[in-house]
């Protein structure tokens, strides 16, 4: 199973923000033993690099996103992805990429712990609770 992880679920286990850490480092947990496949749009490290070092410092900040890369596929942003996301009827543009990057990738999913931030169908968004019933509920 192919799904893009949403920012927020990367800022939750590298910040370590309680109460939504164990699920969705339960998510990354899952990715690192290959369970599933996850995906980062390219875009999501500038994002992820600006929020975590003001916390945790700019060297940490690279390490963690450098065995983000190593744990994840990293989606392309790229002109198609943008005119996509330009066309979206999204109220938050970053979250109009992410939808982008996950169609045009032909990802299952998006997990995200902010379902109503996507208003669409396809792909299936779903929050990392979510996932994980599935996962051992099939």
């Amino acid at each position: 199973m192919k799904v893009l992880l949403d920012t927020n679920i990367i800022v939750d286990v590298a910040l370590d923000r309680d109460p939504f850490f164990t699920n969705s480092e339960q998510v990354l947990a899952r990715v690192e033993r290959q369970e599933i496949q996850g995906y980062l749009s390219a875009s999501t490290f500038s994002d992820l690099y600006y929020i975590i070092r003001k916390v945790k410092g700019h060297t940490w900040t690279l390490q963690f996103l450098q065995r983000m890369t190593t744990l994840c596929q990293v989606a392309t942003v790229d002109n198609t992805t943008i005119n996509m996301a330009l066309t979206t009827t999204f109220k938050d543009f970053e979250d109009a990429i992410q939808y982008s990057t996950a169609v045009l990738n032909r990802l299952y999913a998006i997990i995200t712990r902010n379902p109503g931030d996507f208003p669409v169908t396809t792909p299936r968004i779903i929050t990392p609770e979510q996932l994980i019933q599935e996962l051992i509920n099939p």
